[in-house]
């Protein structure tokens, strides 16, 4: 019985298989009723409860039932548990809540099971095998600015924490490669670079390209009408205009590869020029249910409880962000059978996933119930501010480029460490590697440890803090655990096989728990889409594992070879959470 637990998910799954066993028996005339398993809010309580007694009572008050309240429900409930080496004790509380105790023996056995076996057997598991997750998404021949790094880095999290929890992640970057603006984009090259010879350097800014091309565009009618001449060209396949096309997404390819490399994500472009051929066949599936009306000159799809319909072609024929998404969902449910489909977008965007999801629904593609799936989901997040409370610009009234935000924190770094004296301790290469983990690191964390639907404020002041819930407090807080263990002189390898975890102590225990519930925090991070879960979860093992070794001593001790693998359990928590969160982890300080 215990050995198949241990196999199984999460604590939290483990208690509700348990007491699934229970309520089978107590009450079999109930069969569908989920277990509601939580942690205790007050561990004086107990460390989980059960909240299904009061439910239940609900159910069978008034029918032929041997109960006579919530109460004996619960009672009876502790009763039927099967019985499992994984609880202590159990007891009922108000009106039939079931509080447990875990044993401090099984969580110890846990830990060890976990040191030797290596942490992905903690991965929790989720309903789907397969799922999409779209973010970053630049424009072509646009810089990346600061709005592109939320949805980078918290797309490479959730994509992360997914991809832990064993499901497929089809990593994909729809970048904005298709439009009317690249008849003005082409015109521009040729009028430039006549021999149609093009560099990067050549080119130079390409934002500063961008904004010359635009400028001739509203100045000029004659360059104007050749720009629109262009864009048929271009959707027309003509040899030398698609290369023109393939020439600037190259250059502005190069210029987000800078930025992925330094934040270490990985993505697979498929950007709308690749549905673009998809859209005619998903719009003739909309139109022959009867989805796709006339209107004032436009198709468009009527959603009930909103003002405006979703356009699908626009006046003029051409087609708009709606229809690209409508195909890209199309081609993501039948080419590549993803079943769960995530948007990391900002939140202005919100009303147009909302209109978009429900003409999927209304089409069949997706279930009418958001529980069911193949699913899809807007993960929604807010601006990033400057100091001064407005939309984070640089001086200039310019968004500010990415790759210029990566290096100021980088070079802050290594100022930083420099001003300690690590120069004199360490190699360049050490150096500079620890302060790109700590930077780039900080930059992360400041992001991911907010809730992603609210606004935050950009400071590197506050990121660049070692004190506090954040990415160098925490990184440090590692390489100290590390530097305890490397003190000690023990293998700790060696111990890992021969050693024994004892949680005797209070701290010990508080401590124990907390690493044995990151797999359901990963779960809830994950079903939620909400990588701050995660975050929060790290900062209270640091401040747990903080309390244990002011209150425990490890290193002399009678119980140094508990406390050193409960150390390095500790590192290896917190070095996975940092691997989700996309953070490199630094080892010395």
């Amino acid at each position: 019985m215990a050995n198949d637990q241990e196999a199984f998910g999460s604590l939290k799954q483990q208690l509700a298989k348990l007491f699934e066993e229970s309520l089978r028996v107590t009450i079999p005339e109930e069969l569908d009723a989920d277990t509601a398993i939580a942690a205790c809010q007050n561990p004086r309580f107990g460390d989980y409860q059960c909240n299904n007694a009061m439910g239940l009572w609900s159910k069978v008050k008034g029918k032929s039932t041997q109960f006579r309240g919530p109460q004996p429900i619960g009672q009876a409930i502790i009763k039927n548990l099967p019985p499992s080496e994984m609880v202590e004790s159990c007891s009922i509380a108000g009106p039939g809540f079931v509080n447990v105790v875990l044993s401090r023996q099984w969580i110890a056995k846990s830990i060890q099971k976990m040191l030797v076996d290596g942490i992905e057997t903690w991965a929790p598991k989720l309903p789907v095998k397969r799922a999409v997750v779209d973010f970053s998404s630049p424009n072509i021949a646009k810089e990346m600015h600061v709005g592109h790094l939320r949805s980078t880095i918290i797309g490479d999290t959730l994509a992360r924490m997914l991809e832990y929890s064993n499901v497929e992640v089809l990593r994909r970057n729809h970048v904005g490669d298709w439009g009317t603006q690249f008849g003005m984009l082409i015109e521009y090259l040729f009028e430039k670079f006549p021999s149609g010879e093009v560099s990067d350097q050549a080119v130079g800014d390409l934002e500063a390209f961008y904004k010359a091309s635009k400028q001739r565009f509203d100045s000029d009618p004659d360059f104007k009408g050749r720009a629109q001449r262009a864009v048929v060209s271009l959707q027309a396949g003509v040899e030398k205009y698609r290369k023109a096309w393939a020439q600037i997404c190259e250059i502005s390819r190069r210029g987000y590869e800078k930025v992925y490399q330094r934040l270490g994500v990985h993505l697979e472009e498929k950007g709308e020029s690749f549905y673009n051929p998809y859209i005619p066949g998903a719009l003739e599936l909309l139109s022959k249910q009867g989805l796709i009306e006339e209107s004032e000159g436009a198709r468009v799809i009527f959603i009930e409880g909103k003002n405006i319909p979703l356009i699908v072609i626009k006046k003029d024929g051409g087609y708009n962000y709606a229809s690209t998404d409508l195909a890209a969902l199309w081609y993501r449910l039948n080419e590549e059978k993803a079943e769960w489909i995530i948007y990391v977008t900002d939140v202005g965007q919100r009303e147009h996933f909302e209109m978009f999801f429900t003409a999927a629904k209304r089409a069949g593609w997706l279930p009418a119930e958001d529980n069911k799936y193949p699913k899809a989901s807007h993960v929604g997040f807010g601006l990033v501010l400057g100091e001064d409370g407005k939309r984070f610009r640089t001086r200039s009234t310019e968004t500010v480029k990415l790759v210029d935000l990566l290096d100021e924190a980088k070079n802050k770094c290594k100022a930083a460490l420099v001003e300690r004296g690590k120069d004199k301790e360490w190699t360049e290469e050490e150096l500079e590697k620890t302060a790109e983990a700590v930077g780039y690191g900080a930059i992360k964390y400041a992001d991911l440890k907010n809730n992603r639907t609210t606004n935050y404020t950009f400071s590197f002041d506050q990121m660049l803090n070692d004190k506090g819930n954040t990415a160098v407090y925490l990184l440090y807080a590692h390489a100290r655990i590390c530097s305890i263990i490397r003190k000690s002189g023990k293998d700790i390898e060696e111990l890992k096989k021969t050693g024994t975890i004892d949680l005797a102590h209070p701290d010990e225990r508080v401590l124990g728990l907390h690493l044995l519930q990151f797999a359901e925090i990963v779960e809830e991070a994950c079903t939620n889409l909400l990588p701050n879960v995660l975050c929060e979860y790290l900062y209270n093992l640091s401040e747990d594992f903080t309390r244990f070794y002011t209150n425990c001593q490890v290193v002399g001790s009678a119980e140094e070879t508990s406390r050193l693998l409960l150390c390095e359990a500790t590192a290896v928590v917190m070095r996975k959470c940092f691997h989700l969160l996309g953070i490199t982890p630094v080892y010395k300080i």
